[in-house]
């Protein structure tokens, strides 16, 4: 278990404005601090992903494709709008299919009341489809525009320092049994 797992965070906004930055920044030096991870942030925003689905061989999605399959573990850090998750994150989830698979996934979410909960239970069930390992445990937070300080730190850390190192611990359980099982025996090549 001491070789670095392959960590993939995802932006789960576009929007102009979003606050996704400073959620995605707080959970990215989180991550980095721990030392067991190597990190990739993967921001659609500053991709240049076509704006709708596509011939297969669009460049912008290859590059996506690539670092998706490179990662052995994925963060999605999602805003909740309307009880749902926003679409972007829905294109760049579906312009992957076997990247995804026998990977865990993890959360951290945002919102009004309900911090982004709902959204996250609805990405559950797509990451399920995609036979992706989803984390039980999750870092939100409810409310975030009162949490985090001008300059983007917490305020008042501790549970939300506590909630994502329990994740980032079990993330890495699940990323490093998922990895040695995809080595002895290839996911799509299971006997049926």
């Amino acid at each position: 278990m001491n070789d670095p797992i392959k960590l993939a965070l995802i932006y789960g906004s576009t929007r102009e404005g979003r606050f996704c930055d400073r959620v995605a920044t707080w959970a990215a030096n989180e991550i980095w601090s721990r030392n067991d991870f190597l990190l990739d942030l993967i921001d659609p925003a500053e991709l240049d992903l076509p704006a709708r689905h596509g011939p297969s061989d669009d460049p912008a999605l290859a590059e996506l494709r690539k670092r998706l399959g490179n990662a052995d573990a994925f963060i999605v850090v999602t805003p909740e709008y309307n009880h749902g998750y926003p679409a972007p994150l829905k294109f760049l989830i579906d312009s992957a299919h076997r990247e995804w698979q026998a990977k865990p996934v993890a959360f951290v979410s945002y919102g009004g009341i309900s911090g982004g909960l709902r959204a996250v239970e609805q990405l559950r069930l797509v990451f399920a489809e995609l036979h992706a390992v989803t984390i039980r445990d999750c870092v939100s937070f409810a409310n975030p525009w009162h949490r985090f300080d001008a300059d983007g730190r917490l305020i008042d850390a501790d549970d939300a320092r506590s909630a994502m190192a329990t994740m980032a611990s079990r993330l890495r359980w699940w990323a490093f049994v998922l990895r040695e099982a995809r080595r002895a025996a290839p996911y799509g090549e299971m006997a049926a």
